[in-house]
């Protein structure tokens, strides 16, 4: 589906929603480090960690700063980058 073929309603939500992707994708980055803290099992953990590399890269987080969270699996250290993020925001 192309932009021509949506409404014009259609077009000003897909529109808003890019103007907001950045907190979108903060809001989400929270979301999943309480779920995070909360996950049991392995295969769930893993789901959440991949969500929050995909969260990562839509926010253009540095690379460097994604592969320390992302290695350390360490959902305090997420939520402290996002509280930042959001505090610069």
């Amino acid at each position: 589906m192309h932009m021509a073929d949506l409404s014009r309603h259609q077009k000003k939500i897909v529109e808003r929603y890019y103007e907001h992707r950045d907190d979108i994708m903060l809001a989400k980055l929270s979301e999943l480090a309480g779920e995070l803290f909360l996950a049991d099992g392995e295969k769930k953990l893993e789901r959440l960690w991949q969500r929050v590399a995909l969260a990562m890269k839509n926010l253009k987080v540095k690379e460097s700063l994604a592969k320390h969270i992302l290695d350390s699996r360490d959902p305090t250290l997420l939520a402290r980058h996002v509280k930042d993020w959001l505090a610069k925001k």
